[in-house]
C-alpha cells in the first residue's frame, strides 16, 4: 500500500512539474499591462526590438520574469511593472502566455540560406553549435530544460539578444553561459542571418 501511494504521489508530482505551476486564467488577469509593448497575448509587439512573449515556454518565461523581478536581468522599460507580483503571478503569466501562439514573422529571403545553415548544423570552423541541438529543429525549444520556443520571434530581438550575450550585458539565468560562449563566436553577419532564419521557423 505504501508503494501503491508513493506511487501515485510521485505521478502526481511529475504531472505538475510537466504542466508546469501557473494558471493560465489567472495570468490573463495580470497580462493587460504587458499588452502595451508585447501585444494581446504578447503576440505581436509594438517594436520589433520588443519579445513575443506567446509560446516561448513556462519554465523560460518564468524563470526570466524572476530575474527581472529581482533586477538581475535589468530591461528598464520593465522597472517596477513586476515589484508587486507574488511567485505565483509570475508563474501565472508564464502559464498564459505560454498558452498563446505563436504567430511566425517572415525570414529575410537573402538570408534564408545562410541563416539556415547555421541554425542546423553550425559553424564548424569557428566552434559554433547548431542552434538546433538546444532549441530543436523547428524552434519549439526544450521545456524541461528551460531553453526557449525561438520560431517566429522578431528578428530584430533576436540580433539584440545575442549581441547582449556576445558582449556580456545579458548574464543572468540558468543557461547564461553557454549562451555567452556561443554568441561570442558568431559574428554581425552570422547573427543577422540567423536571427532572421528564427524569424520565420516553424
Amino acid at each position: 500500500m505504501k508503494k501503491l501511494i508513493a506511487g501515485v504521489v510521485l505521478g502526481l508530482g511529475l504531472t505538475a512539474m510537466a504542466h508546469g505551476a501557473g494558471d493560465p486564467q489567472a495570468g490573463e488577469q495580470n497580462a493587460a499591462v504587458c499588452a502595451g509593448c508585447h501585444g494581446q497575448g504578447g503576440q505581436k509587439p509594438v517594436m520589433g526590438v520588443y519579445p513575443k512573449l506567446s509560446e516561448l515556454g513556462e519554465r523560460y518565461l518564468y524563470n526570466q520574469l524572476t530575474l527581472i523581478k529581482s533586477k538581475e536581468r535589468m530591461i528598464p522599460e520593465m522597472t517596477g511593472l513586476l515589484d508587486n507580483m507574488s511567485d505565483q503571478d509570475l508563474q501565472d503569466l508564464a502559464a498564459y502566455f505560454d498558452s498563446q501562439e505563436m504567430i511566425v514573422s517572415q525570414a529575410d529571403p537573402d538570408l534564408v540560406d545562410a541563416g539556415a545553415q547555421l541554425y542546423r548544423g553550425g559553424n564548424l570552423a569557428t566552434g559554433v553549435p547548431a542552434c538546433a541541438g538546444c532549441h530543436n529543429p523547428q524552434g519549439k525549444g526544450n521545456e524541461p530544460a528551460g531553453y526557449p520556443h525561438l520560431g517566429g520571434q522578431n528578428a530584430e530581438y533576436v540580433s539584440k539578444q545575442l549581441k547582449a550575450y556576445r558582449d556580456g550585458t545579458r548574464d543572468s539565468g540558468l543557461n547564461a553561459s553557454i549562451m555567452m560562449d556561443v554568441a561570442a563566436k558568431l559574428t554581425d553577419a552570422e547573427i543577422e542571418a540567423v536571427s532572421s532564419y528564427i524569424s520565420g521557423l516553424n
